[in-house]
């Protein structure tokens, strides 16, 4: 008794071939039809007509046994695509079943498979779940909701890659990504960071998984996008500051020096300038040498404004 093997991928590959083939067969035999089966006579005689008619006979028969012909090829491509899709049914089951029996064990004791890979994340922030403690891949996290962080990706055992971690929600950072297994794996790449909620800097992204001895750490997510801050507004210019006094003239005999001006009021904050310095008296000249008040200080700006 001999064995025989069968790839459901491979019926599955073989079914698309022949249905290719089905269809440039049909369509060369229909573009032939209307030259055979209607031959023109090549004289008026008997004979030319006797010639042409058997042409025809022979096209048309052609044309009705190539019909029969597609018809069983495209029972053939239904019978091959059903096969396949049978073995494959068949295989899950007993995939099913032979990974149930082997995982129940480490399943009822750590709540963990020992081989197979996690589950993905479904709910918004759900992380995958962890790979098998011996083979298995984690589950990728899934998206954060509206403000959420995004679900982390699950860890592999002894051997596997890490889940990538999910996308934040607007405003939250991405998940992180899962571990690599012990022995050999690569880490999950970390969620892409949710965009800004309003002006201000989007959410971060997730962090790498860490590799385990022989692999790659996971790759850090990309922070989410920051929305524009509103444009400044320029101040009020506040009021324009006092002028400083002017002092009395003097006048007399001999050198007199007038009394000095006054300084001027300190601008307030958002003042362009500060006030004018007071004049400087006067000084009356007399018989002597007269010489005027130095003019006072001009008040200082407290903000700079140009």
């Amino acid at each position: 008794m001999s064995l025989v093997i069968a790839t459901p991928q491979l019926l599955a590959t073989a079914a698309l071939d022949l249905a290719s083939i089905g269809s440039q067969v049909s369509a060369a035999n229909a573009a032939a039809a209307m030259p055979t089966t209607e031959v023109v006579a090549a004289a008026a005689d008997e004979v030319s007509a006797a010639i042409a008619g058997l042409f025809g006979a022979h096209a048309r028969q052609y044309q009705a046994l190539s019909v029969q012909v597609a018809a069983f090829h495209e029972q053939f491509v239904q019978a091959l695509t059903a096969a396949a899709g049978r073995y494959a049914s068949t295989e899950a089951a007993v995939e099913r079943s032979l990974l149930g029996a082997v995982n129940a064990p480490t399943e009822a004791l750590l709540g963990r498979p020992l081989i197979g890979n996690g589950a993905d994340g479904t709910a918004p922030g759900q992380p995958g779940a962890a790979g098998g403690l011996l083979f298995g891949n984690g589950g990728n996290g899934a998206a954060g909701g509206f403000g959420q962080t995004g679900g982390s990706g699950g860890a592999a055992g002894l051997i596997g890659n890490g889940g990538n971690g999910g996308a934040g929600g607007t405003g939250a950072a991405g998940g992180a990504g899962g571990n690599g297994g012990w022995l050999w794996g690569n880490g999950g790449n970390g969620g892409v960071g949710g965009t800004s909620v309003a002006a201000g800097i989007g959410g971060a992204g997730g962090n790498g998984g860490n590799a385990g001895l022989f692999g790659h750490g996971g790759a850090g997510g990309t922070g989410g996008a920051g929305l524009a801050g509103a444009n400044g507004v320029n101040p009020t210019p506040g009021p324009a500051a006092s002028t400083g006094d002017s002092p009395a003239d003097v006048s007399g005999i001999g050198d007199q020096t007038g009394g000095d001006g006054g300084t001027g009021g300190h601008g307030t904050a958002g003042t362009p300038t500060g006030g004018t310095g007071g004049d400087g008296a006067t000084a009356t000249a007399g018989s002597g040498k007269a010489t005027g008040g130095a003019g006072g200080d001009g008040g200082t700006c407290l903000l700079y404004t140009s």
